[in-house]
């Protein structure tokens, strides 16, 4: 008698509260929907799912990332960094060192250049061997007009993959921006040669 009674509060449990089995298989087939969405590029569908995930369960810090990522693809960055920065309070600590960096790239879209700096070194003190992240960090460093900065990071992007092309050419950009500071300070002091290169430059 005991024993039935017990099976029928557990029925009642479930009726009113829902089943946490259930709940974990709804998780689970939301995440696999937007992870296939997300490899087509059907963006806005991956979000709708990740949405439904996270909205039984709250938790779920890689729905958070992954929906991240979707936004930032279709342009829509602070919605990105958002979901980006709810995944880094959920996520164990340290985290995956690319969720820093993927904030990172939205903030450098937004033109938060510091703010990216930021993102990209906390991302290079979990993953020093991280070379898209001293990359992305130079070109912070670049847009700011801190060439030396940015040389060395590209250097040390170069020096982890020496076929990394985008970083040589990121450098070549650099050179030429420190080529033009200098060549603009000059005639600004009336160097008629550094007004000559620097209009050169400029075409």
């Amino acid at each position: 008698m005991n024993a039935l009674k017990n099976i029928l509060s557990l029925i009642v449990f479930f009726i009113l509260c829902g089943s946490p089995l259930a709940d974990g298989a709804a998780v689970r087939s939301s995440v696999d929907t937007g992870d296939a969405y997300y490899n087509q590029g059907q963006y806005d569908k991956a979000i709708k799912e990740y949405s439904k995930a996270i909205s039984i369960n709250p938790s779920l810090a890689d729905a958070y990332y992954h929906r991240g990522l979707c936004y930032y693809l279709i342009g829509q960055y602070d919605d990105a960094i958002g979901d980006y920065t709810k995944a880094l309070s959920l996520y164990p600590s340290p985290p995956d060192a690319q969720v820093y960096h993927s904030r990172g790239i939205a903030y450098l879209k937004k033109g938060l250049y510091d703010e990216s700096i930021e993102d990209y070194t906390a991302a290079i003190s979990i993953n020093p061997q991280f070379p898209e992240a001293y990359h992305n960090r130079g070109i912070a460093y670049s847009r700011k007009g801190l060439y030396d900065e940015a040389i060395e990071n590209y250097n040390k992007a170069i020096s982890l993959r020496p076929s990394f092309a985008e970083a040589y050419f990121s450098r070549g950009v650099a050179y030429v921006g420190k080529a033009s500071a200098d060549f603009r300070r000059l005639c600004d002091m009336g160097n008629k040669l550094a007004c000559d290169n620097l209009k050169e430059l400029s075409e």
